[in-house]
Protein backbone atom coordinates (compact mmCIF):
# COMPACT_ATOMS: atom_id res chain seq x y z
CA UNK A 1 0.00 0.00 0.00
CA UNK A 2 1.49 3.21 -0.91
CA UNK A 3 -0.08 6.96 0.81
CA UNK A 4 -0.03 10.16 0.16
CA UNK A 5 -0.57 13.36 3.32
CA UNK A 6 -2.58 14.73 0.59
CA UNK A 7 -5.44 14.30 -1.76
CA UNK A 8 -6.45 15.73 -5.25
CA UNK A 9 -9.41 18.00 -4.07
CA UNK A 10 -11.75 16.72 -6.46
CA UNK A 11 -9.52 17.85 -9.24
CA UNK A 12 -8.03 16.60 -12.35
CA UNK A 13 -5.36 18.65 -12.99
CA UNK A 14 -4.00 18.20 -9.43
CA UNK A 15 -4.30 14.45 -9.53
CA UNK A 16 -2.33 14.64 -13.00
CA UNK A 17 0.33 17.32 -12.78
CA UNK A 18 0.94 18.28 -8.90
CA UNK A 19 0.03 15.56 -6.41
CA UNK A 20 0.37 12.70 -8.67
CA UNK A 21 3.89 13.85 -9.52
CA UNK A 22 5.00 13.73 -6.43
CA UNK A 23 3.50 10.12 -6.48
CA UNK A 24 3.97 8.31 -9.76
CA UNK A 25 7.73 7.30 -9.44
CA UNK A 26 6.72 5.70 -5.35
CA UNK A 27 3.51 4.18 -7.06
CA UNK A 28 5.62 2.64 -10.19
CA UNK A 29 8.20 1.27 -8.09
CA UNK A 30 6.31 -0.40 -5.72
CA UNK A 31 4.23 -2.13 -8.95
CA UNK A 32 7.47 -2.85 -10.47
CA UNK A 33 8.02 -4.65 -7.43
CA UNK A 34 4.79 -6.46 -7.71
CA UNK A 35 5.39 -7.61 -10.98
CA UNK A 36 8.94 -8.51 -10.47
CA UNK A 37 7.49 -11.22 -7.88
CA UNK A 38 4.83 -12.69 -10.69
CA UNK A 39 5.64 -15.78 -13.07
CA UNK A 40 3.48 -14.82 -16.04
CA UNK A 41 2.38 -11.13 -15.47
CA UNK A 42 -1.26 -10.65 -18.09
CA UNK A 43 -1.61 -7.35 -16.76
CA UNK A 44 -3.22 -4.72 -14.39
CA UNK A 45 -6.51 -4.27 -12.95
CA UNK A 46 -7.78 -0.80 -12.30
CA UNK A 47 -10.50 0.44 -9.94
CA UNK A 48 -11.17 3.94 -9.57
CA UNK A 49 -13.69 6.82 -9.93
CA UNK A 50 -14.37 9.03 -13.48
CA UNK A 51 -15.20 11.95 -10.89
CA UNK A 52 -12.52 12.51 -8.47
CA UNK A 53 -9.29 14.25 -8.83
CA UNK A 54 -7.35 11.39 -7.79
CA UNK A 55 -9.42 8.43 -9.39
CA UNK A 56 -9.76 10.63 -12.43
CA UNK A 57 -6.13 12.93 -12.45
CA UNK A 58 -3.96 10.15 -10.61
CA UNK A 59 -5.27 6.77 -12.30
CA UNK A 60 -4.66 8.44 -15.51
CA UNK A 61 -1.46 9.07 -14.73
CA UNK A 62 -1.03 5.84 -13.63
CA UNK A 63 -2.35 4.29 -16.95
CA UNK A 64 0.02 6.32 -18.78
CA UNK A 65 3.35 5.26 -17.21
CA UNK A 66 2.06 1.38 -17.19
CA UNK A 67 1.69 1.52 -21.03
CA UNK A 68 5.35 2.97 -21.09
CA UNK A 69 6.72 0.33 -18.57
CA UNK A 70 4.73 -2.49 -19.79
CA UNK A 71 3.41 -1.56 -23.18
CA UNK A 72 1.91 -5.58 -24.50
CA UNK A 73 0.52 -6.07 -21.05
CA UNK A 74 -3.23 -5.40 -20.70
CA UNK A 75 -4.95 -2.87 -18.78
CA UNK A 76 -8.50 -3.72 -17.71
CA UNK A 77 -10.15 -0.85 -15.61
CA UNK A 78 -13.48 -0.94 -13.31
CA UNK A 79 -14.82 2.95 -13.12
CA UNK A 80 -17.33 4.05 -11.30
CA UNK A 81 -18.79 7.26 -13.81
CA UNK A 82 -20.75 9.92 -11.77
CA UNK A 83 -24.09 10.77 -11.77
CA UNK A 84 -25.67 13.97 -11.32
CA UNK A 85 -28.14 12.85 -8.61
CA UNK A 86 -25.26 11.59 -6.35
CA UNK A 87 -22.88 13.78 -7.33
CA UNK A 88 -20.03 15.19 -4.74
CA UNK A 89 -18.65 18.49 -6.63
CA UNK A 90 -19.23 20.39 -10.15
CA UNK A 91 -16.04 19.17 -11.42
CA UNK A 92 -17.34 15.73 -11.76
CA UNK A 93 -18.33 15.95 -15.35
CA UNK A 94 -15.20 17.51 -16.32
CA UNK A 95 -12.72 15.23 -14.42
CA UNK A 96 -14.75 12.96 -16.77
CA UNK A 97 -13.84 13.85 -19.73
CA UNK A 98 -10.13 14.13 -19.02
CA UNK A 99 -10.28 10.64 -17.79
CA UNK A 100 -12.21 9.25 -20.84
CA UNK A 101 -9.09 10.59 -23.38
CA UNK A 102 -6.99 8.58 -21.18
CA UNK A 103 -8.95 5.73 -21.05
CA UNK A 104 -9.41 5.37 -24.79
CA UNK A 105 -5.89 5.80 -25.00
CA UNK A 106 -4.70 3.85 -22.48
CA UNK A 107 -6.95 0.60 -21.23
CA UNK A 108 -7.75 -2.06 -22.76
CA UNK A 109 -10.62 -3.10 -21.51
CA UNK A 110 -13.03 -0.62 -19.64
CA UNK A 111 -15.83 -1.85 -17.46
CA UNK A 112 -18.07 1.76 -16.51
CA UNK A 113 -20.32 1.46 -13.80
CA UNK A 114 -23.00 4.05 -13.72
CA UNK A 115 -23.01 5.07 -10.01
CA UNK A 116 -26.81 6.40 -9.93
CA UNK A 117 -28.01 2.84 -11.45
CA UNK A 118 -25.76 1.07 -8.65
CA UNK A 119 -27.92 3.18 -6.52
CA UNK A 120 -31.31 2.56 -7.86
CA UNK A 121 -30.20 -1.42 -8.06
CA UNK A 122 -29.82 -0.96 -4.07
CA UNK A 123 -32.55 0.85 -3.56
CA UNK A 124 -35.38 -0.62 -6.14
CA UNK A 125 -34.39 -4.59 -5.85
CA UNK A 126 -32.51 -4.89 -2.89
CA UNK A 127 -35.21 -2.73 -0.78
CA UNK A 128 -32.37 -0.54 0.62
CA UNK A 129 -33.76 2.39 1.62
CA UNK A 130 -30.71 4.56 1.88
CA UNK A 131 -27.55 2.01 0.54
CA UNK A 132 -23.99 3.18 2.18
CA UNK A 133 -20.77 3.08 0.48
CA UNK A 134 -20.33 -0.95 1.48
CA UNK A 135 -23.53 -2.36 0.03
CA UNK A 136 -22.67 -0.43 -3.13
CA UNK A 137 -18.96 -2.19 -3.22
CA UNK A 138 -20.67 -5.42 -2.46
CA UNK A 139 -22.31 -5.26 -5.65
CA UNK A 140 -19.55 -3.75 -7.75
CA UNK A 141 -17.86 -7.06 -6.14
CA UNK A 142 -20.02 -9.12 -7.41
CA UNK A 143 -20.24 -7.69 -11.07
CA UNK A 144 -16.40 -7.86 -11.19
CA UNK A 145 -16.04 -11.51 -9.60
CA UNK A 146 -18.21 -12.51 -12.76
CA UNK A 147 -16.58 -11.40 -15.49
CA UNK A 148 -14.35 -14.38 -17.57
CA UNK A 149 -11.66 -13.70 -19.69
CA UNK A 150 -10.31 -16.25 -21.44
Amino acid sequence: MVTGREDAANNYARGHYSVGKDMIDKVMDRIRRLAENCDGLQGFLLFHSFGGGTGSGFTSLIMEHLTIDYGRKSKLEFSIYPAPQVSTSVLEPYNSVLMTHATLEHANCSFIIDNEAIYNLCHRNLDIDRPSYPNLNRLIAQVCSSINIK
